[in-house]
């Protein structure tokens, strides 16, 4: 039942010495998550109140249902982003029709992510390079930064690419306004400079009291401060989302694109924390269906799409949250906001939103990983660049499908053209080692002795093939191929046929085809298909000493009833 419901696992019985971190962390994150829910919700294009419908139900249901004690589930800085940008195309920002849809988005996340859990399908996400996430997500830093200059400027933008933007900026610079802008400017220095203090200090609520004061008192709401007016109050009601199908076939591209990044994002938080804490285990499938239920459930109750946060979730921690129960509270301090505080926020700058939006997509631009590749591997550099670029300058959407389109194509590429060595004997043992890596090694100008370092299948047999044929034609002194077959652990039918056709035509130019070290899964699938019979068994060996001495002295195979012995089952190993 606890690997169901893994709040049972906490809960009963729950540990008193926690609930002072609980309690406190539970709180904190709250405090932080009112600020930050509104202004996320900005960022998506929604109106205010609806940060703060998406960090109630949501939150609830993660604590019961994921895996993580510590990972603070709510709006996130992408996620609105996304969101912003995907249902923008069937909508105008902040219209009723556009929160229809973006509670409706939720809804196909939940049921996305819920049903990638069920299947066990958490492993796709792995299928995303690194260097691809790191350049869409700094270059969407950029983008959100960008998107928010109209609130820090106090002017009106038009929607679009950065570039666009900047012209937008400079074609308006005139009219800039300059309380709007010394506000902002005012509240990222305080966030900043409290950040670097203390980062358990809820930054967030001190700039919303201080930027709520200053327009009161000063009267900024009558010089063109924009504020954010009237917030409803009250809890949001049930309802289900508005189900259309073309809407779904519309939003479905953005809807698949944010279940996979918000889950990466989740993910990758909640398993640096499990390392840290190692009282729990963080379970992937597990957590798909946590936070599918979390966006599934909360849409019923108006939210729009939300996932685990960094900044959040480094606060959770540091303020000493130990289980689930942190999350109630966060959640318990919303439902009190909703029902009670919702009208002392009537006076709440939208620069001050903004700047809260700015200083938390800082982080997210990954400096340090661009100059850790460009160093170290230009492909992947290649790869994180052309991801950011295509991002910023073309469509969010069209960044983060080159990134997967490039990440598959560099999974087939690495898969294709596997690592091969060619090998050579360590002097006075049993060894062979890599040419390209040992100095000293003895060779033989008649035996090639190589390691295909990768499973044996369609993609690359060509690969296998080649390297042998490509050997043979420079080098004609070879009569006898070793390949030492110690890392293939799997055929399929395609390497069969290949190794058939291959032995038969190397057999035509005099060349002998040996293979050592075959691991007994391999040797199962080798006499299945009849390519290792007690005919041609003394083409195999134990380990490549003994195919060397025999071809050497001219002896015969000595281990010929180990070599065609395969497993009484197939988890045999050799």
């Amino acid at each position: 039942m606890k690997k169901y419901l893994p709040f049972l696992d906490w809960l009963f019985p729950y540990d008193k010495r926690n609930l002072s971190g609980d309690f406190s962390a539970g709180l904190t994150v709250g405090v932080m998550l009112i600020p930050q829910g509104m202004a996320y919700a900005m960022l998506a294009g929604l109106p205010p109140i609806y940060g703060l419908y998406a960090s109630t139900i949501p939150l609830i249901v993660y604590a019961l249902l994921g895996t993580s004690r510590q990972l603070a589930v709510g709006p996130v800085a992408m996620v609105s982003l996304l969101i912003s940008s995907g249902v923008g195309s069937l909508a105008a920002i902040g219209s009723p029709e556009f929160v229809t849809y973006a509670i409706l988005l939720a809804f196909m996340i939940g049921v996305i992510q819920f049903v990638m859990g069920i299947f066990r399908l958490g492993f796709i996400v792995n299928f995303l390079a690194h260097p691809v996430i790191s350049g869409f997500t700094s270059a969407a830093a950029f983008i959100i930064g960008f998107s928010q200059l109209k609130h820090l400027l106090g002017i009106n933008l038009p929607r679009g690419k950065v570039h666009e933007i900047l012209l937008g900026v400079l074609d308006h610079i005139d009219k800039i306004h300059l309380p709007t802008l010394l506000l902002g400017l005012s509240a990222i220095l305080i966030l900043l400079g409290v950040k670097r203090m203390k980062k358990r200090i809820p930054a967030p609520l001190i700039v919303v009291v201080l930027g709520m004061m200053v327009v009161y008192f000063l009267g900024l709401d009558d010089k063109g401060v924009r504020i954010v007016k009237d917030i409803p109050s009250g809890l949001p009601s049930f309802a289900l989302p508005s189900f259309d199908i073309n809407s779904i076939s519309t939003l479905m591209p953005i809807a698949l694109t944010i279940s996979f990044i918000s889950f990466m994002e989740s993910i990758a938080v909640a398993k640096a924390l499990e390392a840290k804490h190692k009282s729990y285990q963080v379970v992937p499938n597990q957590e798909l269906i946590g936070l599918g239920l979390a966006n599934l459930l909360g849409s019923l109750f108006s939210a729009f799409p939300v996932t685990g946060g960094f900044s959040r979730t480094a606060v959770n921690d540091q303020s000493g949250a130990k289980t689930g129960l942190a999350s109630l509270f966060s959640a318990g301090l919303i439902i009190i906001t909703l029902l009670f505080l919702t009208p002392y926020f009537y006076y709440l700058p939208t620069a001050i939103l903004a700047a809260i939006i700015f200083v938390a997509i800082f982080g997210l631009i990954d400096f340090k990983e661009a100059r850790y590749l460009w160093k170290n591997d230009k492909k992947d550099f290649a790869l994180f660049m052309t991801t950011a670029l295509i991002t910023l300058f073309v469509g969010i959407e069209q960044g983060i499908l080159t990134g997967v389109v490039l990440s598959i194509g560099l999974l087939v590429y690495n898969v294709s053209y596997p690592h091969i060595a060619e090998l050579g004997a360590v002097p006075d043992s049993w060894e062979y080692r890599n040419l390209s890596r040992f100095d000293n090694l003895e060779v033989y100008e008649d035996i090639l002795i190589f390691r295909f370092d990768a499973q044996l299948f369609f993609a690359n047999v060509g690969a296998f093939k080649n390297y042998i044929y490509d050997k043979v034609k420079y080098n004609p002194k070879i009569k006898h191929i070793i390949v030492e077959a110690s890392v293939i652990t799997h055929l399929d039918s395609s390497a069969i046929h290949m190794l058939s056709d291959l032995k038969y035509t190397l057999q035509k130019r005099g060349v002998q085809l040996y293979f050592s070290d075959v691991k007994g899964p391999t040797r199962d699938t080798l006499k299945k298909y009849g390519f290792l019979n007690e005919d041609n068994v003394q083409n195999f060996f134990l380990c490549t000493k003994d195919a060397v001495e025999v071809i050497k002295n001219d002896k015969e195979q000595k281990h010929q009833d180990f070599v065609l012995q395969t497993g009484r089952s197939i988890v045999d190993s050799r």
